[in-house]
Parts: C-alpha cells; sequence; structure tokens
C-alpha cells in the first residue's frame, strides 16, 4: 500500500549558516533532508555558505553540494523570500552586496521583524572576530587546525563505535574546556549582543562560532543558529513569533559523517530531533 508523505512542516521564517560547501566535512546531505522537510515564508543564510579558503586548497565539489543550491533557488522561485549575508569564509560574494535577483537578495547584514513586531539584527558576525579582522593568517591556521580536529573526530568515534560507546564531538569537547576558546566565544558574544544594543534591536541573530545558542545577555535576546558542519542546527521562527533550535539529528552521527567522505547516499536516514 502506498503511503504519501508528510507535508513540509511550514515556519515563518528559517536562519542556517556556516554550511561550508566545498569542504568534505559540509553535512550536505543531512541539509537536504532538513530542507525537504520544511518550508518557510522567509529564508536567512547567515555566512559561510561557500568555504573559498577550502577551495582555494584544494578543490572538492560533489553532487550534494549542487543540490543544496538547486534546492535553495527552488524554494525561491516557488515563493521564499531567500537572504543570502556572506561571511568570512565566502566574503568574495560581498562583492555582490545590496543585489537583487526576483527574491533572492545578498545583504551584509539585515533587520528582522518577527511575527509580535521585534528586530532582530541578523549577521554573521566575523567583524567582531578580532583574528579575522586583524590576523587573517592566524585565522587560517586556526582553520586548518578546525579541519584535523574533524579528522581526528572520525578516527576517535569509529574506536568508539567499535567499543560500543555513543558518538562523543572533538572539537565541542575543546570549544568547551580550552580556556582561550571560552574567553573568545563569550567575548564574542558580548560584541554583538552591545551591537543589537546599539541599534535599538531586541535580539541578535548570528552564526560563526559554530556553536547553538538560545539565551538572555544583558536584555538582550542572543541567539546562534549553529552549523552544518557538525552540530546540524538550524533556528525557526513560528507563526507566533516565537523562536526554536532545532537539531536535524542523524539516527548515528558518526556512521553519517564518515559516510559522507565516502559519498554514500545511504546517510539520508536522518530524523529531526523533537
Amino acid at each position: 500500500m502506498l503511503t504519501t508523505p508528510p507535508l513540509p512542516k511550514h515556519y515563518r521564517a528559517i536562519f542556517i549558516s556556516d554550511i561550508h560547501l566545498g569542504t568534505r566535512r559540509a553535512q550536505t546531505h543531512a541539509l537536504l533532508d532538513f530542507l525537504r522537510a520544511t518550508e518557510s515564508d522567509q529564508l536567512y543564510i547567515v555566512g559561510d555558505f561557500i568555504d573559498n579558503w577550502s577551495l582555494r586548497k584544494a578543490w572538492y565539489w560533489d553532487q550534494s553540494h549542487n543540490d543544496v543550491i538547486q534546492k535553495l533557488l527552488r524554494k525561491a522561485r516557488k515563493g521564499t523570500k531567500l537572504i543570502y549575508i556572506p561571511g568570512n569564509h565566502d566574503e568574495n560574494f560581498r562583492n555582490f552586496l545590496n543585489v537583487r535577483m526576483g527574491r533572492v537578495a545578498i545583504l551584509e547584514e539585515a533587520v528582522h521583524l518577527t511575527a509580535n513586531g521585534k528586530r532582530y539584527l541578523v549577521l554573521h558576525g566575523d567583524k567582531f572576530d578580532g583574528v579575522v579582522r586583524f590576523a587573517p593568517w592566524l585565522a587560517k591556521i586556526g582553520d586548518s587546525a578546525y579541519e584535523l580536529s574533524m579528522e581526528l573526530n572520525v578516527l576517535v568515534n569509529r574506536a568508539r563505535r567499535f567499543l560500543r560507546l555513543p558518538y562523543w564531538s572533538l572539537s565541542a569537547y575543546l570549544k568547551n574546556r580550552v580556556k582561550k576558546a571560552v574567553e573568545f566565544i563569550s567575548h564574542f558574544e558580548d560584541c554583538v549582543v552591545r551591537e543589537a544594543k546599539a541599534r535599538r534591536c531586541q535580539g541578535v541573530i548570528c552564526g560563526h562560532i559554530h556553536t547553538p545558542d538560545d539565551r538572555e545577555i544583558d536584555g538582550i535576546h542572543y541567539l546562534n543558529d549553529g552549523d552544518w558542519v557538525e552540530s546540524c542546527t538550524a533556528l525557526v521562527e513560528h507563526a507566533d513569533g516565537r523562536f526554536e533550535i532545532i537539531t536535524w539529528t542523524p539516527a548515528t552521527p558518526e556512521y553519517i559523517t564518515e559516510e559522507l567522505h565516502a559519498h554514500s547516499d545511504r546517510n539520508r536516514c536522518l530524523v529531526p530531533a523533537g
């Protein structure tokens, strides 16, 4: 007996960032699954959509990367307003700021007005990263170190799976345990909150640090939509103006990560959390 697939869940707005197309670590199949399962009036890509830094070092691009772009453009053709805010890894696209093509707009930043009338500043956040701004060479070394941690993550979780242990994130552990990393994230959050307050906004939505978050900081609603490299998270606004961070969780994350590197299509057996 044939069954009708469920209709996509509709949101007022969806915010995604740090997809890093052009790298092996981009969880494109997870993102495609999420995009197929959701619809929205507005869809914001909040920076680091394509990783030009990695593409300059070594070319990597498979069909799933094309599929992501085609899926987003198809949504725009069907009525979704698509807002693309370039980040530091795709800064070349800042040469096209304020270009509008149908329902697609490329902007440096935006102010999102929620259903309940609140103003949220939307920006990638790299301009508040002193390393990116004043020592780009050091930022690229840090990016290489992050790539290494992701490769080590695959090996660690291969061993953990053999021992029947659950998935464990090396990079998340380092971000939460290394003192300098914790200090950097805290400083970043304070900076974007101050910017939102200076713009007379009630909240701020950003990406850049690959750490999803939803909390109040100094009277400002701070929201970070995370990434599609490791956490596979998106920020959504419901019809009543309420925000929620959705984690699109693979049944076995370590298996998905390794199979993505092998270009397998089996990794599309994904279910949303919650």
